[in-house]
């Protein structure tokens, strides 16, 4: 048998938790089935972690946590609201499951508008197995809207709204199901976070990935990243079109970016490239969370129909065989979700998510597991951003259940893990086609486009508790540079509209302070200033922040910097001039030089002395959700979650 992802890397095998009686009720057949896996004992939420709900034993019926509402004449209110909210008889309200479905509805996003269709397949799915679905949708931020504005910072804190949104209709209403259906960045974790909490039977049904654009005037494929790299080329003078307008006339640079504006996002569903939401689904899918093909089917495609009406048969084996999300949210799923991640080369944002993912499961998952694994795991995929590719190209050569089908073959990928079909994941792929011979989008694992992975796990001087990089291997794997400091983000997006930022005959390292989780508030993305780089051509530059990126920026980019500088961390402290090295082989980030002082004890003793002149920023605001969410969050090493946190707390 091919090894475990985790014997491949030097990580224990099998499940490391405690296990957890509950409510003194039987764990069903189901723990046998796990345990005969390989999954180890039985993960449930530690006594007084959260509220516990009386519930039926496994094996028997399936209302095992709303029987208890609708039994007899206990709640009568209950029941009443329940037969005006739509529960046709008594027979169905005495014994029919609830199933919620949380769809991540919103208008004016693509990502997102087409979720409550999705949800209502779903909705009329469920009712043919005899349950009684409940449809109910929770909030969303879009990054692609709000990117460069005041309004990023409301995205990183959606996840958290998303999350208690969701746990919170579950247990009240005592769901005996859930079925979420998430469509941008922040979605997918915040409904596996809530999956954990409520820890009741889940299937995740991803919204899809969206089609790629063209643009006509550049005369090739385009998509949102292109947007904001065409706006750096636009105020660097350097937009140019590649053809002629119909009417045979040059186009101006303005009509250039009309033309990408118009035809980036040609329909609903999330961003093409391996960004944040992609990086994201086909580590859920990794996991064994969602339905085979479930990340790569394009969201107008009609396999994303056929998943939607086929999820309420995985739900009813879910329920069946007492298979809940905390039997297969443990650290063996989590590698799997690592490596798959390293190999199509995916978002630094999956940090941050699968600790907070891993927070909300009680599983032992750290920065040091994330750099393990990326050591060990080559990046193969020739896809966006650094690539040429999109998911809907790798979707037509097999999607990410032909590519997990070779990872299992290689011994990459534990195949061994439990989904929610009641199959392993070797089982669900292995009838799936392979990858296509003749494809060039994924690599072979003897000839990878980086021997080790893309996401550099660094520390140092600079980020003694860490910081996430994004080096591919396309900018080498060395910078140094003179610091240039700014104390916001639109500090380094004004000083690019003015066409400020100019390649010098030193690197330079753009450091973006006071964004990170406290100090935002928010941890906003920076897309804006690293795709304007890119477009304007500028090479000898880094990027260095508190704050995060996007899963579109590329370059020579270092984020999640922590202590961040709302704390006093050493990025607070550095100043104009200041060396700054990164080494993305030794993974690490240095001050070598503050002021003219070398040298690791002369730096230690410079940086105290600027601590000591250092006075921590007045919050803001005071008030509202950033306020209560900067009160809140813990530091981004350990997930930047709220409802537990890391050594701040």
């Amino acid at each position: 048998m091919a090894p475990h992802a985790e014997e491949s890397v030097g990580t224990h095998t099998g499940h490391e938790n405690v296990q957890q009686q509950e409510n003194g009720h039987q764990n069903g057949g189901h723990h046998n089935e796990l345990q005969q896996n390989g999954q180890g004992e039985r993960n449930m939420p530690k006594p007084g972690e959260y509220i516990q709900f009386d519930h039926l034993p496994a094996g028997g019926p399936l209302n095992r946590w709303s029987h208890f509402m609708t039994r007899g004449h206990d709640y009568p209110g209950a029941q009443a609201m329940l037969y005006s909210a739509g529960v046709p008889n008594k027979d169905m309200m005495k014994n029919a499951p609830h199933v919620g479905i949380a769809t991540v509805w919103w208008e004016g996003n693509p990502c997102n508008t087409h979720l409550l269709d999705l949800g209502m397949i779903v909705k009329r799915a469920v009712q043919k197995q005899n349950m009684l679905p409940w449809q109910f949708n929770t909030i969303g931020v879009s990054d692609g809207i709000t990117m460069g504005s005041e309004g990023m910072r409301f995205s990183l804190q959606s996840r958290e709204i998303i999350a208690d949104s969701i746990e919170t209709v579950t247990c009240a209403q005592r769901h005996d199901a859930n079925i979420s259906i998430p469509g941008c960045d922040k979605n997918m974790p915040g409904v596996i976070m809530a999956a954990a909490r409520h820890n009741r039977p889940f299937v995740m049904i991803y919204g899809g990935t969206m089609r790629r654009g063209h643009s006509q005037l550049l005369d090739k494929p385009i998509n949102i990243s292109t947007c904001y790299e065409a706006v750096g080329s636009y105020r660097y003078g350097v937009l140019k079109a590649n053809c002629k307008k119909a009417s045979g006339a040059e186009a101006t640079p303005s009509e250039v970016m009309d033309d990408i504006e118009e035809h980036a996002c040609p329909g609903v569903g999330a961003c093409g490239g391996m960004y944040t939401a992609n990086t994201m689904a086909t580590a859920i899918e990794a996991m064994g969370l969602c339905l085979p093909g479930s990340s790569s089917f394009p969201a107008e495609s009609p396999q994303k129909r056929t998943e939607c009406e086929r999820a309420a048969d995985a739900i009813r084996i879910c329920m069946e065989k007492d298979i809940r999300p905390r039997d297969l949210i443990t650290r063996r799923s989590f590698m799997n979700a690592l490596v798959l991640t390293m190999v199509l080369g995916g978002s630094t944002n999956a940090v941050l998510h699968f600790l907070a993912m891993a927070n909300s499961a009680d599983v032992d998952l750290t920065l040091e597991d994330i750099h393990r694994v990326s050591e060990a795991t080559p990046f193969l995929a020739d896809l966006a951003p650094s690539g040429k590719h999109y998911m809907e190209d790798l979707c037509n050569v097999g999607g990410t259940p032909a590519v997990l089908k070779y990872l299992i073959a290689i011994g990459r990928i534990d195949g061994d893990i439990m989904t929610v079909t009641g199959k392993t994941l070797a089982e669900n792929v292995s009838s799936w086609p392979s990858l296509d011979p003749g494809q060039t989008i994924i690599r072979p694992i003897t000839e990878p486009i980086k021997k080790s992975g893309h996401l550099r796990i660094l520390y140092g001087n600079f980020a003694p508790g860490g910081a996430v990089a994004k080096i591919t291997g396309l900018e080498g794997d060395f910078f140094t540079g003179r610091a240039r400091v700014f104390n916001k983000e639109h500090e380094l997006n004004s000083a690019l509209s003015a066409g400020l930022i100019k390649d010098e005959e030193e690197g330079q390292v753009l450091i973006v302070r006071y964004e990170g989780p406290k100090g935002g508030p928010g941890m906003p993305e920076q897309l804006q200033a690293s795709a304007a780089i890119m477009g304007a051509g500028l090479k000898k530059i880094a990027l260095v922040t508190d704050g995060r990126y996007s899963g579109a920026s590329h370059g020579f980019i270092v984020g999640h910097v922590v202590p961040e500088a709302a704390v006093g961390g050493p990025i607070a402290l550095v100043e104009d001039g200041d060396l700054i090295t990164i080494d993305a082989v030794k993974n690490s980030i240095d001050i070598i030089d503050a002021s003219g002082i070398k040298g690791a004890t002369g730096i230690a003793a410079e940086l105290e002395r600027r601590k000591r002149g250092w006075k921590p920023p007045k919050m803001k605001p005071i008030r509202g959700v950033l306020a209560k969410y900067a009160r809140l969050v813990g530091d981004a090493s350990h997930g930047a979650v709220t409802d537990a946190g890391g050594p701040a707390w």
